[in-house]
């Protein structure tokens, strides 16, 4: 866990009248949060998602930022990678790029070659 998180889980706790070590930090039950989804979907005009859907969010969110399967899938918790590949159709394809790659070595050695054959003549 970085460090500032621990910072503001302690400084959190701090602020706690007679949290003992067993107690849960955040008191927000699964009925306190699924209403208060319904409130601030019906306050946005938009639908209502579960609370679940935002975990798919945050790895959706990771994917576009570059991060690779393995980093995200420690990061989330993933239990194995293939779960992390479950969202195998939002990774950006490299199929564009390999290419791209290999007709850039391909020409360049295609233009090497063609200027090595100019001298012999």
């Amino acid at each position: 866990m970085p460090q500032f998180l621990t910072d503001e889980i302690q400084d959190y706790l701090k602020m706690l009248y007679g949290i003992g070590p067993d107690d849960r930090m955040f008191t927000v039950t699964k009925s306190y949060l699924h209403r208060e989804m319904d409130r601030g979907a019906k306050e946005a005009g938009v639908p209502r998602i579960r609370i679940h859907d935002i975990r798919h969010s945050a790895v959706s969110l990771l994917i576009d930022m570059g991060f690779s399967a393995t980093a995200i899938a420690d990061r989330v918790g993933h239990e194995s990678i293939d779960i992390t590949y479950n969202y195998a159709h939002l990774f950006p394809s490299k199929q564009a790029e390999i290419f791209m790659k290999i007709r850039r070595l391909y020409e360049n050695r295609s233009f090497q070659e063609a200027k090595d054959n100019q001298r012999l003549f």
